[in-house]
């Protein structure tokens, strides 16, 4: 299957062109270090791209403050990773090993001067995400995570870092290392927390935290009127940022959870075009994401949608759910649809306890030699069921009707009929959950006989219904009686994606009569952009 980058290790490195290096010193300035001087400190950030003339710079692990691994830096070499295109937070600290002088470029100019330059741009990128591959497989990240065996709310924390590939250390209460990092951090017993580098414990720790500490929770200026405002982080919406930004627009992608959407809890693709041996959707969508940050489209996670409001001169404003606003003169409304909570009295108590809605190597975790359940018919409950069988001691598909052949597709129906660590249960409900803090069994329901039985299992993954992300609204677009957003022909509009609100368009899952495929939501997204450019230039 498909990775997310190249492998740093056997990837040959391609050092910038002279010319490149030219280009960079008319718009850069030299700067240098003395031996020991640090260029920068990991939670600093990004403002930047320093290119080493001479001398050499180290990695500086923070959890540790010694070099990271073998990672020392020479000229021809530049400092950072992928965080650089978004202008987060740096991962690693840097130290000068001995006395070295950089070409430093500010990071705005250096964004431009890669579009201009699409072959540098594609030798830095390259490096930037290998180096991001190689933080994620070491287990030697800045973020630590102690106690997600035992702590939801830990452990929501551990998906929103792995879907949106943040590099995480994680570590169970009964290690010793958590006890020695406890004690170093004066928190007393192992419990469950979240510290950056060696000592700094977030206080109640929670997704929104962290992404603020890594740079990713963007903040708005007030006065700042985007060219086209992208709510939904998904296929489409990631799509989209892609060609907004390839058209010199100026786009923010809001997210509220994960950029890859309810594709991204997908473990495995086989059908999307181009990946003949698959690849997880989140790894999709993160490439897609690291592509548009290149155009310059800047994504905020996590921040979701709470209100639209509709300016006199036509600008639309986003309310989001902390009460920030920010605003542009076209919408593109790509929020897509989320698995429906099941009516089962409970259900929420054993939420990220048991019960989840993500297929990702964050959950496969809490699989391992147990009685897994997946609840659903379409294409991710049967690649998740496939993904769990690899670790699970046995995987139970619950399916509603009689059948499969019409919501999964042929090859993966032939697979779970084939695994003898599979079994489809048609006609078949989950009616009751059992457990304490954790969940510990559910009680199963036969409808065609009557027949109950319980499964011992702790892990639950629900992956049906299709329920659309469109409250948010708040009244401005014409819905369905779904509340799928009608688009095209359904409002009198001319473009396929048009609302029956100028200036507001909508693609992917969330709109009424699309294709729930990957593939689909990526087209809609890339021709969309076409419609808001026809619309920026003549109001129509």
């Amino acid at each position: 299957m498909e990775s997310l980058a190249a492998d740093l290790t056997t990837m040959i490195r391609t050092p910038l062109h002279d010319a490149h290096v030219r280009a960079m010193a008319r718009i850069g300035t030299e700067r240098h270090l003395k031996a020991g001087e640090w260029l920068a400190h990991a939670g600093d950030p990004i403002t930047e791209f320093c290119y080493l003339i001479d001398g050499e710079i180290e990695a500086i692990d923070p959890r540790t403050n010694q070099r990271y691994g073998n990672a020392s830096l020479g000229p021809t070499q530049f400092f950072g990773d992928i965080s650089f295109l978004s202008g987060g937070a740096a991962m690693m600290s840097a130290r000068a090993v001995k006395d070295t002088t950089l070409l430093c470029v500010a990071r705005d100019a250096m964004l431009d001067l890669m579009r201009q330059i699409p072959e540098m741009s594609d030798i830095i990128i390259t490096v930037y995400a290998a180096r991001r591959r190689g933080q994620l497989e070491s287990g030697r990240a800045s973020l630590t995570l102690i106690g997600a065996e035992a702590d939801r709310n830990i452990r929501r924390i551990a998906s929103f870092a792995g879907r949106n590939r943040i590099p995480v250390r994680s570590l169970t209460l009964d290690e010793h290392e958590a006890e020695a990092l406890a004690h170093q951090c004066n928190i007393g017993a192992p419990r469950p927390a979240v510290i950056f580098g060696k000592t700094d414990v977030i206080a109640d720790p929670t997704p929104r935290k962290v992404a603020a500490l890594l740079g990713l929770d963007l903040t708005f200026d007030a006065d700042e009127v985007h060219d086209v405002l992208i709510v939904g982080g998904g296929p489409a919406g990631v799509a989209a940022a892609v060609y907004a930004g390839s058209e010199g627009m100026n786009a923010l992608v809001v997210e509220d959870m994960a950029i890859g959407g309810q594709a991204g809890t997908s473990s495995r693709i086989e059908n999307y075009m181009g990946f003949p041996t698959g690849i997880s959707g989140a790894d999709l969508c993160w490439r897609g994401e690291v592509q548009a940050m290149k155009f310059g489209a800047r994504f905020a996670v996590p921040r979701r949608a709470a209100e639209l409001s509709v300016r006199d001169d036509g600008t639309f404003c986003i309310t989001l759910d902390d009460g920030a606003e920010t605003c542009a003169r076209a919408l593109v409304v790509a929020t897509g649809v989320q698995y429906r909570r099941l009516p089962i009295e409970g259900l929420e108590r054993f939420e990220s306890a048991g019960v989840y809605y993500a297929a990702t190597d964050v959950e496969a975790r809490y699989c391992r030699d147990t009685e897994v359940v997946v609840i659903g018919g379409g294409n991710s409950a049967g690649q998740a069921a496939m993904f769990f069988s690899r670790s699970a001691r046995h995987v139970h598909v619950l399916v509603r009707g009689p059948s499969l052949a019409a919501s999964m597709s042929d090859y993966l129906l032939s697979r779970l009929n084939a695994d003898p660590k599979i079994t489809i249960h048609y006609r078949t409900e989950m009616t009751a959950l059992h457990g304490g803090d954790e969940l510990e069994g559910v009680d199963i329901r036969d409808k065609s006989t009557g027949q109950d039985w319980r499964i011992n299992s702790t892990a639950v993954f629900i992956m049906v219904g299709a329920a659309p992300n469109t409250g948010w609204l708040s009244g401005h677009v014409d819905l369905d009686d779904r509340g799928f957003v009608k688009t095209g022909p359904a409002v009198g509009a001319s473009s396929a994606y048009a609302t029956s609100c100028p200036g507001i368009f909508a693609v992917g899952d969330v709109r009424d009569g699309s294709v729930k495929r990957v593939a689909s939501a990526v087209g809609e997204g890339s021709v969309v952009i076409s419609s808001v450019w026809d619309f920026l230039e003549n109001g129509d």
